[in-house]
């Protein structure tokens, strides 16, 4: 205590910039557990079995089409986006020359459409996919739209990853003989696979909230389709529909619940897989 005080007296914009910080953190927690305690109150006297119905009617409002629908838009978009975006940040990093004008224009490139509104995604995926291509609102149409709002967050995060993995890794690699693609994938990608998977999580996140782009793309129908080239909501979409309409807010909650609780379920296990491979490497 007598030292805080002591430092405070010899450095006091440090000690106040020292409290402000701890001010900021305070104020974070407190607002993220005020949201998580206003969704839980809400929604969890309205969680009924009713609500996880297999069909939806206007009766039960059931969330489980839209739930299976969110976890195959995930899936799908998540095999498409992945491969795709730790491919271009595997060419920017250790392929493309550094300091080009190429790496600096697509990096420049992936930084303006990461700050793009969702709702600009939406328009161009309904002008291409839904009408251009003749898709119209289906599964497919928003998987795509979402494949391109979420790739330049991918590139960029894995691209910081292997930035990070030191050129020491690189040239014992090297000296011992091994060549630069058996490199990559042996020695530099498992070093990076935690920062990469944090890129995965944040994408996921993107997915799993978002509702602007794909009320113009994947369409507000409340069932499972049959094929990707059919419309269905996801459960943010779900619980748009349901609060835009008013009449079922308790059901809203309820399904803003258990978004929240598939959110945190999936950067668990996320977390523990990277955790485990990190252990391993």
């Amino acid at each position: 205590m007598k030292a805080s005080l002591l430092e405070a007296r010899r450095h006091p914009f440090s000690f106040l910039v020292k409290m402000l910080v701890y001010l900021a953190a305070v104020v974070t927690i407190g607002v993220l557990l005020y949201m998580i305690g206003f969704i839980v109150v809400k929604g969890a006297p309205h969680i009924t079995p009713d609500l996880f119905a297999w069909e939806y009617t206007s009766e039960n409002s059931s969330l489980m089409p839209a739930l299976i629908n969110t976890v195959i838009m995930t899936v799908l978009c998540l095999l498409i986006a992945v491969p795709l975006g730790i491919g271009a940040a595997i060419y920017l990093v250790e392929y493309a020359k550094r300091g080009s004008k190429l790496v600096k224009v697509i990096r420049m490139t992936a930084e303006t459409l990461s700050g793009i509104p969702s709702i600009i995604y939406g328009l161009f995926g309904y002008l291409c996919f839904s009408t251009a291509m003749h898709w119209g609102y289906s599964l497919l149409s928003g998987i795509l739209t979402l494949v391109i709002m979420i790739l330049p967050l991918i590139i960029r995060t894995t691209e910081e990853a292997l930035i990070a993995v030191p050129d020491m890794y690189r040239e014992a690699s090297f000296g011992l003989g091994a060549g630069k693609l058996r490199t990559i994938f042996r020695i530099i990608l498992p070093a990076a696979v935690p920062g990469i998977l944090s890129g995965v999580i944040l994408s996921i996140g993107r997915i799993v909230g978002e509702t602007a782009a794909l009320i113009y793309t994947a369409g507000t129908v409340a069932q499972v389709p049959e094929s990707l080239m059919k419309s269905g909501r996801t459960l943010a979409l779900h619980m748009y529909s349901l609060s835009r309409e008013g009449l079922h807010m308790d059901e809203a909650y309820a399904t803003a619940l258990v978004l929240l609780i598939l959110v945190v379920c999936i950067n668990g296990v996320s977390d523990l897989i990277a955790k485990k491979l990190e252990k391993t490497g």
